[in-house]
C-alpha cells in the first residue's frame, strides 16, 4: 500500500511569525531649540530616600511642550538608574513652563530633551 498523497511541498519552510508592530518613535527632529527655553522652572525635590542611600545621578527627559508653553507628556528617555530620583525629575518638570518653540514664526508644540541631575554636592 501507498500512502495518501498530501498537497505539501518538500521545500515548504514555515514562516516566522510576525513580529509585533513597533511603538511610533519620537521626532528625529528633538531639540532644545533656540526658541524653547524654560521659563518657569521649579527645582527637583531630593528624595529623602536616595539622600540617605547617597543614590545620585542624571535622568533624562523627553517632554512634550504645548503652544502655549506647559508640559503635555513627559517620558524617562535615559534613566538615572534610581526610580525616586527619575521620578522626582518627571515631578518637577511636569510643573514647568516653557517658551514654546517657533517655526516658521509660528507658535508650535515641541518636543526637548531635559537632563536633570542630582547630585549631593549640590544641595
Amino acid at each position: 500500500r501507498r500512502p495518501p498523497v498530501t498537497e505539501q511541498s518538500n521545500n515548504a519552510v514555515a514562516a516566522p511569525p510576525p513580529a509585533p508592530p513597533a511603538p511610533p518613535a519620537p521626532p528625529q527632529d528633538i531639540t532644545a531649540s533656540q526658541d524653547l527655553s524654560y521659563n518657569n522652572q521649579i527645582k527637583p525635590r531630593y528624595p529623602p530616600q536616595a539622600m540617605r542611600q547617597r543614590h545620585e545621578g542624571t535622568v533624562t527627559l523627553l517632554v512634550l511642550v504645548g503652544v502655549d508653553g506647559s508640559v503635555k507628556d513627559v517620558k524617562v528617555e535615559k534613566s538615572s538608574g534610581y526610580r525616586e530620583l527619575d521620578r522626582a525629575a518627571m515631578d518637577a518638570v511636569r510643573r514647568w513652563r516653557f517658551n514654546p518653540e517657533k517655526k516658521n514664526g509660528k507658535v508650535v508644540e515641541g518636543y526637548a530633551r531635559v537632563p536633570v541631575n542630582f547630585s549631593l554636592n549640590q544641595l
